[in-house]
């Protein structure tokens, strides 16, 4: 008897400390896959075109869409590296097999249950939302933004810190912003974008450079200083607010009284994108000391083709002078795109600009393109 009880008490603190373990990481380390970096390299891809035409445009959605699908589905997670993708999934044109990637976005939402990731207050976890929302848009079923809806509403309660803000790094305003952007529209209540204009902007205020017109990641970067002694800006963060400007902007109401903030700073960010895109039309991970990166970064370059293609249907733009860098972009990541689909050169997750190989391919930066298709797509011809 004594020994079935010990064996029995080990075995429950066995289980005990797996499912500590378990619950200690990040959705990001409990994904069975959210990327890779293969050393042997398969060949390019030989069978899209540069041409900037919705034909060429969408099979090179299609072939980087079909491979991620079939690579990721497995391990979809609620992750905000998840989110990013499902975003993209989700914008798919109809003439790229939009709807078999729309399907499958419905799927993963019912898998869920239409809920968020589990930290309540952490945009990351919020992220997915954008995707439930947008599929409430498509069935008008109210239980598909119930769940986001009730968290979005149990944050709204919390008072602010003045020490740590609740978007306290950039890329939060990719996560967050579009999602209470969308709750207003799914609504009809601007309360939802009221809260997020006082969270946009004190964010921006900690983070937002007015002279550089870039965001620092966060403020542990502010006086953070490239090899060359230029500011240090990431490029997937810079991405990841960029995007998220688009997306907001997309969502807001042409009447909110506060909308012409969001235009002039989209503005001012998509002045100096374009000034320091590179020759190859990509842009390397550190914004400001190109030299010191040896490849091009896949991920950001993607965010910022989508909001510049964004902003030029939108109207926000001007397309005489913001078509040409957009053409330059797609150009230059269909260069990054091997013969099975995989779409390469990104930095795996992080924090700031780093090192990668040629075929680091990761779940958010194939959202990214995604959702740099899907306007491109609306632009070409």
């Amino acid at each position: 008897m004594k020994i079935r009880r010990l064996r029995c008490g080990i075995l429950f603190i066995f289980i005990f400390l797996f499912t500590a373990t378990l619950f200690a990481q990040t959705p990001s380390e409990r994904s069975p896959w959210i990327g890779d970096a293969p050393t042997v390299a398969p060949p390019l891809a030989r069978d899209l075109s540069p041409k900037l035409s919705r034909k060429h445009v969408s099979r090179a959605i299609q072939k980087v869409a079909d491979w991620q699908l079939q690579k990721a589905q497995h391990g979809f997670d609620q992750d905000w590296t998840f989110a990013a993708l499902y975003a993209g999934f989700m914008a798919v044109p109809d003439a790229a097999s939009g709807q078999k990637y729309r399907g499958a976005m419905l799927q993963m939402a019912k898998k869920f249950n239409w809920q968020l990731g589990p930290r309540v207050a952490h945009a990351d976890d919020h992220a997915i939302g954008q995707t439930y929302l947008d599929l409430y848009f498509l069935y008008h079923d109210p239980t598909m933004m119930a769940a986001t809806r009730e968290r979005i509403d149990t944050v709204m309660t919390m008072p602010d810190d003045p020490q740590k803000p609740l978007w306290w790094w950039c890329d939060a305003l990719f996560m967050d912003p579009p999602v209470l952007a969308k709750l207003a529209r799914a609504t009809g209540d601007r309360k939802y974008l009221d809260f997020m204009d006082h969270e946009w902007w004190i964010t921006s205020e900690l983070l937002y450079n007015s002279h550089d017109h870039l965001f620092f990641r966060d403020k542990s970067f502010l006086n953070s200083r490239e090899a060359n002694g230029a500011n240090r800006y990431w490029s997937r963060g810079n991405g990841w607010v960029f995007a998220g400007l688009a997306r907001v902007l997309a969502e807001m109401p042409a009447d909110y009284t506060e909308r012409p903030k969001y235009v002039t700073q989209f503005r001012e960010m998509a002045n100096e994108i374009a000034s320091i895109q590179s020759s190859d039309g990509l842009w390397r991970a550190g914004l400001l000391d190109p030299a010191s990166y040896r490849l091009p970064e896949i991920s950001g370059s993607a965010f910022f083709t989508y909001g510049l293609a964004y902003g030029i249907n939108s109207g926000i733009l001007d397309r005489k002078k913001f078509e040409p860098v957009v053409e330059k972009a797609w150009q230059g990541m269909l260069t990054h795109v091997y013969q099975d689909g995989r779409l390469g050169s990104m930095q795996t997750v992080g924090a700031a600009p780093g090192d990668f190989t040629p075929t680091s391919s990761y779940v958010f930066g194939t959202g990214a393109f995604l959702l740099a298709g899907s306007e491109v797509f609306q632009l070409a011809r």
